[in-house]
């Protein structure tokens, strides 16, 4: 029988290989946020089949890959409304949202109010500074 601390370290290690295999992924959907999701291309890439890249990744992250990259779309978006005067349909273009209504809703989840709502209470103007206190992390959005 095996020491159980060995046990414990070829666990360790077959997670930290997971995370080798899923951070091209992560960092990739990063870079390429404003681009539709595509998760096949993904799965491809990171040599998975398109389900057990959505399981691993859930487990690795915390969320699928859908809820990742629209939690970075909503990022952005905070950016872009505190540091530029670009309309909100112009913000939604720019970070990928095809959707008004999918827009709103995770941006209203995860940041707790209307888009418009933020660029009024942030000021919305251009400034060296974004202010991180109004997204909240770990929301998931229906």
């Amino acid at each position: 029988m095996c020491h159980p601390a060995w046990r414990r370290a070829r666990l360790a290690a077959l997670r930290l290989q997971e995370l080798a295999r899923l951070r091209p992924v992560r960092d990739r959907m990063d870079r390429e946020y404003a681009r539709p999701l595509d998760v096949e291309a993904l799965a491809r890439a990171a040599g998975l089949p398109a389900g057990l890249l959505g399981r691993e990744f859930r487990r690795a992250y915390g969320s699928s890959p859908y809820a990742y990259l629209m939690a970075r779309r909503v990022e952005r978006a905070c950016v872009l409304l505190h540091r530029t005067d670009l309309g909100t349909a112009e913000v939604r273009r720019r970070v990928g949202c095809p959707s008004p209504r999918v827009f709103d809703r995770h941006f209203t989840a995860r940041v707790g109010m209307s888009p418009d709502d933020y660029r009024r209470r942030t000021g919305g103007r251009p400034t060296a500074e974004v202010p991180a206190q109004g997204v909240r992390r770990g929301v998931r959005a229906g």
